[in-house]
């Protein structure tokens, strides 16, 4: 989220006639109008696109289907049950399957190659039924056009496991004689509230110096996050990585649920809880590039550099470390789609948060770039191929699931990306704002909270097109990986290994609890129509994440959450726990978060006073370090009492308790600030307070 022209939201009148040629958004927006032609040709590439697909089928044809045809699927030939093996391998001299099945014997199982470079394989039940079990190791060696050869793991596979005492993966034959029973329906998405996502990562979940497991996070963590009141979970790092210091976003195996926490059934056992609980459960999905191993990932599968990605420095993430998809091809056009139609049918996801989607619009990967005109996102730097693809998943996510949710994660602010394909946009439902944690941290580095500037905060946090939704949100886990921490540890440092128990006084505490909570309480209510909370930090968690690595002597010490710290009624980490499931309470019952109405009533730099309205409630922050204000008057919208809801202050958030909670303010017929009414109240330095109409 840039502070530029890209992110205002500017209106046409309402009876304008508005346009079906893909420029809709300029219909909305008079600053578009030089960009038409570019929006029309976007969404001309779209419709071309989708007529060369449903003259195929259509987006619930072979092109979202690839999942049912590679790899291994049951089928027939020639009236014999059996296993199918396919692979697309277009430059491969030849493929052959090896497994368990045939005792790795490279010449027993050949393959045969279409005219489409797809090479297969059946393995008929009366040969191979007793040898092609659930649960086989496979792999497919490919036979280059130089000669050289290479075991890879099948491209589709389902599952990939460590060989044993090595680090060396291998695939698996997934078949369980008994497939999952689904118990649960999936929840409908919010109507009359907003998203509350808590971000997750299954392996760090654990206390323990190790990975945790699906069904440890089933049973210990789903219940915290349902006591909480979130309404969705974000789980990250499900599809394979090779290497857990990834954070899951190196993507080896698109398919495989990764197996150090679990098998895909627990997987589906996971989700089929959160959603008895009423949670959605979304997948971070990454499609934005890919690792580059190959012994374990699709890098030179057939022999070349250019067959599920770009060939030369364009197939290369200069930042990451990775490799870079060809968007243009149609085979990886349908890997992709089938790999989202995949986790939605087969494992229920909800929705998904798609990963990179900055470094996949652009080709400079957005990298080191502010984006500060409309012009940056229209010119050529645009990889018009990416923005197609992105436009096909999210038209696909909602064809299979129509009430399914898309988060793009992009920083760039790229017009459209949260509006519908046919307006000119991309189709996501939502934006990550992630432009309000750099703030955060940004300040937290190089100001004392004496210095905030309460103007450049509130502008901050409302800096975003008003017609396409948005997730705020303080910090996720990118702003805590090592070299960096988490907003907590940020505030009190040290302090918090000395000085949390409740019967201790520190200032440092005092301060850093305190304004934990206005961060949080303002971000809530002001950034966005959605909010995200990495797993932990709800409750303060300290330090940062930092995956085991040869640098850190391969250590889980901070790459697990310390749940007992939450969990001791002796320390003060309940307090922080406590506000954050008040905090989201105010949406569950009032649903501020989809309400449009956002309205600053009164803004002090000198007494560092900020007051606005969201909807029918009142928010008031008190900023002062150490001045409290006793019957400070304010406007308020309505000539009536106002109650107030909740307070910062008290003593079950960590508070002195100064305030009585629940406690009536009578309105006044004093004008104030354009307004008719007013009222009087009390508010103790660093804190805040949430007022609701009688």
């Amino acid at each position: 989220m840039s502070s530029t022209a890209a992110n205002q939201m500017h209106t046409r009148p309402e009876n304008d006639r508005p346009t079906d040629d893909g420029t809709a958004l300029a219909d909305r927006d008079p600053w578009l109008d030089p960009y038409r032609p570019a929006l029309r040709e976007r969404y001309a590439a779209y419709k071309a696109a989708m007529a060369w697909i449903n003259d195929h089928g259509g987006l619930l044809g072979e092109i979202s289907q690839g999942h049912r045809y590679f790899g291994f699927t049951r089928g027939e030939l020639w009236g014999k049950p059996g296993v199918w093996y396919r692979e697309w391998a277009p430059a491969a001299l030849q493929l052959r399957l090896i497994g368990d099945f045939n005792d790795w014997d490279r010449f027993a199982n050949p393959m045969v190659r279409d005219q489409w470079g797809v090479w297969s394989l059946f393995l008929p039940d009366d040969k191979y039924g007793q040898k092609l079990v659930h649960g086989s190791r496979v792999k497919v060696t490919v036979v280059q056009e130089n000669g050289q050869t290479m075991d890879r793991i099948p491209a589709y596979i389902r599952r990939v496991v460590t060989e044993h005492n090595t680090n060396h993966y291998v695939g698996q034959y997934w078949n369980p004689p008994q497939p999952y029973e689904w118990k649960h329906p999936n929840p409908m998405p919010p109507q009359k509230q907003g998203l509350r996502i808590y971000e997750a990562h299954v392996g760090m979940a654990t206390e323990e110096y190790r990975v945790g497991t699906f069904n440890e996070f089933t049973a210990s963590v789903l219940p915290r996050i349902k006591n909480l009141g979130y309404n969705a979970i974000q789980l990250m790092a499900i599809q394979e990585h090779p290497y857990y210091g990834s954070f899951g976003y190196h993507v080896s195996n698109f398919y495989a649920v990764s197996s150090r926490f679990g098998t895909p059934e627990e997987l589906k056992h996971l989700i089929d809880t959160a959603h008895g609980m009423g949670l959605l459960v979304l997948l971070d999905l990454v499609h934005s590039h890919s690792v580059k191993n190959t012994h374990e990932g699709l890098n030179m599968f057939d022999g070349t550099e250019y067959q599920y990605f770009h060939a030369g420095p364009r197939g290369h993430h200069v930042a990451w470390d990775s490799l870079l998809f060809d968007y243009s091809k149609y085979e990886v056009r349908r890997f992709l789609l089938s790999n989202v139609r995949y986790w939605l049918e087969e494992f229920r996801f909800d929705g998904f948060r798609f990963d990179g989607v900055t470094s996949m619009m652009y080709l400079d990967h957005g990298l080191g770039k502010a984006f500060t005109s409309y012009a940056d996102y229209f010119n050529e730097n645009v990889d018009r191929d990416a923005v197609l693809y992105l436009q096909l998943a999210n038209k696909l996510a909602h064809l299979v699931k129509p009430d399914a949710i898309t988060i793009a994660e992009d920083v760039s602010g790229m017009v459209g990306i949260a509006r519908p394909v046919e307006e000119g946009g991309i189709g996501f439902d939502y934006r990550l704002a992630m432009g309000i944690p750099d703030y955060w941290i940004k300040v937290l580095k190089h100001k004392r909270d004496e210095e905030w500037n309460l103007g450049e905060m509130y502008h901050t946090l409302l800096n975003r097109r008003r017609d396409e939704k948005h997730i705020a949100y303080a910090e996720s886990h990118d702003q805590s990986l090592v070299g960096d921490k988490t907003i907590a540890f940020w505030l009190m440092d040290q302090e918090m290994y000395w000085n949390m128990a409740v019967d201790r006084q520190s200032l440092v505490i005092d301060r850093g609890i305190a304004l934990h909570k206005l961060i949080r309480l303002i971000t809530f209510s002001l950034g966005g129509e959605g909010y995200l909370n990495f797993m932990g930090n709800e409750f303060g968690h300290p330090e940062w994440v930092d995956f085991p690595r040869e640098g850190n002597g391969f250590s889980y010490k901070y790459a697990r959450r310390q749940w007992s710290l939450v969990d001791n009624p002796l320390l003060r980490y309940q307090f922080l726990n406590n506000f954050d499931r008040a905090m989201m309470q105010l949406d569950e019952q009032y649903g501020v978060l989809i309400d449009p109405l956002i309205e600053q009533l009164a803004l002090h730099e000198d007494t560092k006073q900020l007051v606005y309205r969201r909807g029918p409630m009142v928010f008031v922050f008190n900023f002062h370090p150490t001045q409290s204000y006793f019957g400070l008057r304010l406007p308020v919208p309505d000539p009536c009492d106002y109650k107030l809801l909740l307070t910062t202050d008290a003593k079950r958030f960590g508070g002195p308790g100064l305030v009585q909670e629940d406690m009536i303010y009578p309105w006044q017929h004093v004008p104030m600030y354009g307004r008719n009414q007013s009222i009087q109240i009390y508010i103790p330095a660093r804190s805040a307070q949430v007022l609701v109409p009688v």
